[in-house]
């Protein structure tokens, strides 16, 4: 039997890991290829890649981001061939009876995890006698409910792996499932979590660190629900770093913010600067929001521990928020944001609620709302957003986007939040400023429109302003380059800049570029090395000099 598996991924630099626990799980079997590509490119070149294997059998792991796309190749390859084509992934594992009737080319769907049910098929098991596996029979579709293993997967990491990595993002599993059921996800539908064997795990950290890549990602869902266990792999991670990890890989994980202890912070502390990146859900901080999801987290205590992971200064943290869910209005998503944004995380991500196949909030039927009926399922409107209000939300969360999460305009931020009372109002207007003056796409546009609107208010010091804004975009952009109405002419900067070349702390080093600007508020010279840049913020060190 020859199967091909087929990945495709929302962008390069993901890599799609579930193909490759598949592939090993069927390994002594059959013969099995992985095909990889992605939505940005053209189904056809897929599918020619995919038909040049002529498989009896094409698995497509499907998402929310590639089912449109997934379904195009599997009907074109079901045209050309006859093979049998399968479907797993999240985003059929809970709607198999509309996937196996919508789409008459869809032969199989597989509920849950995949390993076991698809290495029983690969084998020739009879279809019957495989749990999660669902077919047609006489006309009937036969539905089985989603598997969950008891068994640790196949290492996924073979040669061929590897090879076809090529420095993206490389991911690993240490655990499965949740031990949260938050009703706008579907990973406390997989059980308790399970942990994976530990010794397997600091193995395959070190084999995907010498990769090539320079970000790990763990997607374990919550990767301390275990904190001795967790603490233990970061302090693994951080003796290695420098000998058998490579000094530029950094870590990601997903974790809970309550779970955080004194000793998760000790160990955190330890690390060097930029080796961990942090993601934490906080979703929204009204009370009755939270109990309607099935969160009940200590709100004080998250948000402590929040602050204490944010302050060490070694650690990218990155925190979320959702718009839509229930019992959160305009007000109270208001209120949520400027406590998430007091945290100072380097990134807070502003999500619209979408809703799942299989997810509690959308089998709830006493949850009013309006969503789209096509992937990603984004809500529309419920009780409490109107479609207009939905609408200006995604308008403020581009331009928060593009103004705070991008890092670039980190010193005007810091600036500005000491002259406004509420980061919402503050972001709020600006937005609207956008909206009515037209949304500038290019960076310098944008940069100007920020100039602009903040330079309206009598408490904002233009001269500050100005000079925020020329450092920021200093640090941030390697060819030094500021806009004309961020530039001051002046002869003092090339002057200082010679003096600086004798100075013997001073010099620029061999080959690297230096950018500077004379300030307007302070008798200095503010300038940039490009040199080192900052792994957790992303940006070059501003140095001064007298003039």
């Amino acid at each position: 039997m020859r199967v091909t598996l087929c990945a495709i991924n929302s962008k390069y630099i993901h890599s799609t890991l579930a193909v490759w626990y598949l592939r090993s799980a069927v390994a002594d079997l059959c013969e099995c290829s992985v095909v990889e590509g992605t939505i940005n490119e053209s189904t056809d070149k897929i599918v020619e890649r995919i038909g040049g294997s002529v498989p009896d059998i094409l698995a497509i792991s499907t998402y929310i981001w590639n089912k449109k796309y997934a379904l195009d190749v599997a009907r074109k390859i079901k045209e050309k061939t006859n093979a049998k084509i399968l479907l797993g992934g999240p985003e059929v594992s809970y709607n198999p009876e509309e996937m196996l009737t919508k789409y008459p080319f869809v032969d199989y769907v597989i509920c849950g995890e995949g390993e076991e049910p698809f290495a029983k098929l690969c084998s020739g098991m009879p279809l019957d006698k495989i749990d999660g596996l669902c077919y047609k029979k006489g006309g009937e579709v036969v539905i089985k409910p989603p598997v969950v293993s008891k068994k640790a997967p196949p290492n996924p990491y073979t040669k061929e792996y590897l090879d076809t990595l090529n420095g993206r993002i490389a991911y690993l599993e240490t655990s499965r499932g949740c031990p949260f059921r938050c009703a706008f996800c579907l990973s406390g539908r997989c059980g308790g979590v399970r942990f994976f064997d530990l010794a397997e795990a600091k193995k395959n950290i070190v084999l995907l660190a010498n990769s090539g890549t320079q970000t790990v990602k763990l997607v374990d869902r919550t990767f301390n629900a275990d904190r001795k266990r967790a603490c233990h792999i970061w302090e693994f991670i951080i003796g290695k770093y420098g000998n058998e990890i490579p000094k530029d890989v950094c870590f990601h994980f997903e974790i809970d913010g309550t779970l955080v202890d004194s000793e998760t912070v000790e160990v955190l502390k330890k690390a060097p600067s930029g080796l961990f990146q942090l993601e934490i859900g906080l979703q929204s901080f009204n009370s009755l929001t939270l109990e309607s999801v099935n969160r009940r987290p200590d709100l004080e205590k998250l948000t402590k521990n929040i602050k204490q992971i944010v302050d060490l200064g070694n650690i990218h943290t990155h925190i979320d928020l959702i718009i839509g869910l229930p019992h959160e209005n305009l007000d109270s998503f208001k209120v949520s944001f400027d406590k998430a944004y007091r945290l100072k995380a380097h990134m807070l991500q502003i999500g619209f609620l979408k809703l799942l196949h299989g997810s509690d909030l959308r089998e709830n039927k006493s949850f009013e709302c309006e969503f789209s009926d096509t992937p990603p399922y984004e809500i529309e409107s419920n009780p409490w957003l109107s479609v207009k209000e939905l609408q200006q939300l995604h308008l403020f969360e581009d331009v928060f986007e593009r103004m705070y999460n991008s890092r670039r305009f980190g010193l005007t931020c810091e600036y500005l939040d000491t002259l406004f009372d509420s980061p919402y109002d503050m972001y709020k207007g600006f937005c609207d400023y956008v909206v009515e003056n037209g949304n500038e796409k290019t960076l310098d546009g944008f940069t100007k429109q920020m100039l602009d609107y903040f330079s309206i208010f009598d408490f904002v010091d233009k001269g500050v302003l100005r000079d925020k804004m020329a450092m920021d975009r200093l640090a941030t952009n390697r060819m030094g380059f500021l806009p004309e109405f961020l530039k001051v002419h002046s002869p003092k900067i090339k002057e200082t800049l010679n003096l600086l070349e004798k100075g013997e702390c001073t010099k620029r080093p061999d080959g690297v570029k230096r950018a500077a600007t004379v300030l307007l508020t302070e008798n200095k010279l503010a300038y940039v090395d490009y040199d080192q840049c900052d792994y957790v913020t992303n940006r070059f060190l501003v140095k001064f000099t007298e003039i």
